[in-house]
């Protein structure tokens, strides 16, 4: 893992960064100002961030064969569900209903984070991630990003690594 991050995150936090913390894992944090008409979340960010959307991660959670399953996959693309069913020993996913999304991470629609969610489920990151340094996920809500090193994140996630994106 990273050297010891300085704290970089106002008084409390979110679950994500207070996990990060905790880890003592390198990270950045992104604060902009979040535009409830954007038609993409991930998209936004990128844009607002001034970050290529290749290394922008969006959090999404799926349904594979009735166990819910984080995939985090680039914003400039999109979640291939046969391809997460079988990264994780599946047979088929379907997206999850958003409401137990949210209930089961801690976190509202747009600000799902990969880390400190409510329940740790088992994820999957894009093998695309491993091609950057660095990369930027949800830090646990809308207009907040965190970025790190996709090694840590795999570590701190006990994520599977698969190509699980397609463009």
């Amino acid at each position: 893992m990273a050297k010891k991050a300085k704290k970089r995150q106002q008084s409390g936090g979110t679950p994500a960064t207070v996990a990060l913390t905790a880890a003592g894992v390198s990270y950045t944090v992104h604060s902009y100002d979040h535009d409830p008409s954007h038609p993409s979340y991930g998209e936004e960010a990128a844009e607002a961030m001034g970050v290529s959307p290749e290394r922008v991660f969006k959090t999404l959670v799926a349904d594979v064969d009735g166990a819910l399953t984080v995939a985090v996959v680039p914003v400039a693309g999109q979640l291939d569900l046969k391809a997460l069913a079988s990264a994780v020993g599946g047979k088929r996913a379907t997206m999850a209903d958003p409401a137990l999304a949210e209930r089961t991470t801690g976190y509202v629609r747009g600000g799902i984070s990969p880390l400190g969610q409510r329940k740790k489920l088992p994820t999957v990151l894009d093998a695309s991630a491993s091609a950057h340094s660095t990369i930027c996920v949800s830090a646990g809500r809308r207009g907040l990003e965190v970025e790190l090193s996709p090694d840590d994140l795999a570590e701190l996630t006990d994520a599977v690594v698969a190509p699980v994106g397609r463009a």
